[in-house]
């Protein structure tokens, strides 16, 4: 029993926020669920990381550059090949969690974030040919996103909502899934098939916000509003997967759309590095982290239900920012936009790459 087993008895599962092709092929992923890791997320910057910067994939590019696959093929090819064999390592986790846990995401290409039917389309597409139940399509929270994980969950297709900053567009992301659900029950589906969670990012919080504290001299708040912004999403989660209209769902055998924490990397060097990890340990969530972050956790971590805890205070937290001239709907906006981008050029660079080892090998 490891430690990542002990948070599960709390409930709050930890996915690993890395891929990679040796990843897969060493028997490394294969260890990390052994040691209790409960599924995987990816993202444009993950891949550009793992494709670009290292030589795993250049056999496979080289192969299909020979074939005449196109860039884009080619990018296709490498990713769902490793997103398909780590849903097949991790299938075994959906089955013993009946569908909980088990499941790898993938994101749509941030170049449709702001665009609802190609996202729609997108997603529908990539589902299809993964063709796995324990697949998870990334769609952004952005306003064109929202509709779009609505329009998916109606079709009974698993949803990972990325790109959480705000209370406010949280509410939109699980009122979506509640839609999505009651369409597809309405339909005759069944909801018990389909799963989703909420990716609420933390980290990339507390460094815009301890930058706009600076000019304010203020001592208390720096480090906190991060884990106080979670855990009043938190107390909303409760309060929107309770109550009648939840439970005429819930009868019919539909899941909670769980929280996740993400960016729980800890950025700031003054902050404990498990920081985002200890903080926010509570039911129905969970916590996706990357490699430098497991392994800190692993070694000193501390398992206990801290989420719950201190709500007035976080609330109180939040409030004081106001007083102090601090928007912090600004805040999140901003860090929305950015995240948008900030993948979108993680994608771009990646198919620069891919466009360069292609042209060597012609």
């Amino acid at each position: 029993m490891s430690k990542l087993h002990t948070l599960a008895r709390t409930g709050q599962a930890i996915w690993f926020d890395y891929i990679r092709r040796s990843l897969i092929t060493s028997g490394e992923m294969q260890s990390l669920i052994d040691q209790g890791v409960r599924g995987v997320t990816s993202n444009p910057t993950i891949f550009e990381k793992a494709i670009a910067g290292s030589t795993d994939y250049d056999e496979d590019l080289k192969r299909l550059a020979r074939n005449g696959s196109s860039v884009d093929e080619i990018y296709e090819n490498l990713v769902l090949s490793d997103i398909s064999r780590t849903a097949d390592l991790f299938r075994p986790v959906y089955d013993s969690t009946a569908g909980q846990d088990g499941y790898v995401s993938i994101e749509v290409s941030p170049r449709l974030a702001y665009d609802t039917a190609k996202t729609i389309s997108e997603a529908e597409r990539l589902f299809a040919a993964l063709g796995k139940p324990n697949i998870m399509i990334k769609v952004p929270a952005t306003d064109q996103g929202i509709p779009a994980v609505e329009a998916l969950i109606s079709q009974g297709i698993n949803v990972n909502v990325t790109l959480l900053f705000s209370v406010d567009q949280y509410l939109k992301a699980a009122e979506a899934y509640l839609k999505g659900l009651e369409r597809l029950l309405a339909s005759g589906g069944d909801v018990s098939r389909v799963a989703s969670v909420a990716s609420f990012f933390v980290s990339r919080v507390d460094t815009l916000v301890d930058a706009q504290l600076e000019p304010t001299h203020d001592t208390d708040l720096p480090g906190k509003i991060a884990i106080a912004n979670a855990k009043v999403a938190y107390w909303h989660f409760h309060q929107i997967f309770s109550g009648e209209r939840w439970e005429r769902l819930a009868a019919k055998g539909a899941r909670v759309q769980r929280l996740l924490w993400a960016s729980t990397g800890t950025k700031n060097p003054n902050y404990p590095d498990t920081l985002y990890v200890d903080s926010l340990i509570g039911e129905h969530t969970v916590n996706t982290l990357p490699p430098a972050t497991l392994n800190a956790f692993l070694d000193h971590g501390e398992v206990a239900l801290t989420l719950s805890k201190g709500l007035d205070k976080a609330q109180a937290q939040v409030g004081r920012l106001e007083v102090l001239g601090i928007d912090l709907a600004a805040v999140t906006k901003k860090l929305e936009e950015d995240g948008v981008g900030s993948f979108a050029k993680s994608f771009e660079s990646l198919m620069s790459s891919i466009t360069k080892k292609r042209a060597e090998v012609a």
